[in-house]
């Protein structure tokens, strides 16, 4: 006899298992997604491809770095003896130099002579560096193209410089956008932490319920905001604000971003310690009760240092959302791809540099592939911070 209540359970059993599946391979294909694009940033010159840097055979440098082709072509480098060369000056040329040296005429109409016009200016200057495209370089070219110093995680990593769009050498150095990450959320932590954990500590053992009902439904709307409401509710209020009590230039700092996400993440940072809070067992707070402790000796000798590992959990899970938090961020901090050593100063953090800067960079290039890049390492940064929450979360239930 058919069973449909058997089948039922199994057709819903069988709902939920490919509902599941799909969801886990979409996350899987966009992480798959993220590192692919990502993938051929390392061990690749500064350059976009199809670009070179020449000089004169007689010149002794073989290799540059890519900090020194961008301040040879700014002239903050201008003798070649300061990067190991003769003692002259450096001449530059770029393709665009071309009709100082000649004519229309003689590059031809459709630009046929100009790989023998660009290997007659090298081989005369001495003190000459060239750039231009591989496609101009002669079949008979008598200079030397120099070795671009490749990316590597070492000096992307380790690097200062955020400037991707640079010519001849883009300037690959995540080192401002990471701290500037870490240093907006440090901030926003430190403000939403007293504020959420007071909050909680209030809901769970001292609100009247009904307090408590009215309090609750707010506090999990205040969540559901956009995150550009945020952002303009800062570049508005607290920008302004910032701006004219500390006497400042502009108000777009690093402590307007914090305060900002200080205050999104709130909401996680209340629920999630006002759950911890309410699992403490009765019969611990009525036995402080009775041995002579008053509410708030309770509260703070009993109840939080038993709900601490919760309390831990949702300020680490409050830092993962100011991390990952990107417009109201790219309003508010400055977008200034510095070391920040102050809160009063603009930054920049790595979801607003992807937010602002992907549209612009062409597909396929190194800028592309470099933000994607941020984008990783966005990934295992809040990787680390679930895992740490898992962490915690499992010491918890073992004790």
């Amino acid at each position: 006899m058919f069973n449909f209540k058997k089948s039922g359970e199994r057709f819903a059993e069988g709902i939920l298992f490919i509902s599941s599946t799909i969801t886990s391979l979409t996350v899987l294909l966009i992480i798959a997604f993220l590192f692919k694009e990502g993938s051929g940033f390392f061990n690749h010159p500064s350059m976009e491809k199809g670009n070179v840097i020449a000089v004169n055979a007689d010149n002794p440098v073989k290799a540059l770095k890519a900090r020194q082709i961008k301040d040879i072509f700014d002239q903050k480098i201008t003798n070649w003896k300061e990067i190991g060369g003769k003692d002259e000056k450096i001449k530059l040329f770029r393709i665009d130099d071309i009709n100082t040296y000649y004519s229309d005429a003689e590059i031809g109409a459709n630009f046929e002579n100009l790989p023998k016009c660009l290997n007659e200016i090298i081989s005369r200057n001495t003190n000459i560096i060239a750039f231009f495209q591989d496609r101009y370089i002669d079949k008979n070219f008598k200079g030397k193209l120099v070795d671009v110093e490749k990316v590597t995680i070492g000096n992307f990593f380790a690097n200062k410089e955020w400037f991707p769009t640079a010519h001849p050498a883009a300037q690959f150095g995540v080192l401002s956008l990471v701290l500037g990450t870490l240093w907006v959320s440090f901030g926003a932590i430190l403000i939403a932490l007293p504020f959420g954990l007071a909050t909680a500590i209030y809901m769970a053992e001292l609100a009247d319920e009904r307090i408590r009902r009215v309090l609750k439904p707010v506090i999990e709307l205040l969540a559901g905001i956009p995150s550009v409401v945020f952002g303009f509710f800062g570049l508005v209020v607290i920008v302004p604000m910032i701006q004219k009590t500390f006497n400042l230039p502009v108000g777009e700092t690093a402590l307007a971003g914090s305060i900002i996400l200080g205050i999104m993440a709130l909401p996680t940072i209340i629920t999630i310690s006002e759950d911890a809070i309410r699992t403490t067992p009765r019969a611990m707070k009525e036995a402080s009760l009775a041995l002579g402790a008053n509410k708030w000796q309770t509260i703070y000798r009993v109840i939080v240092p038993y709900s601490i590992s919760g309390i831990s959990a949702a300020a680490i899970l409050g830092i993962g959302r100011a991390i990952g938090e990107t417009m109201a961020v790219l309003m508010v901090t400055g977008n200034s791809a510095i070391i920040p050593h102050t809160f009063l100063a603009p930054v920049r953090t790595i979801p607003a540099t992807i937010a602002a800067e992907l549209g612009e960079a062409a597909q396929g290039g190194m800028h592309y592939k470099a933000l994607f890049v941020l984008g990783c390492v966005l990934f295992f940064i809040t990787l680390f911070i679930n895992l740490f929450v898992e962490y915690i979360s499992s010491a918890r239930r073992n004790k």
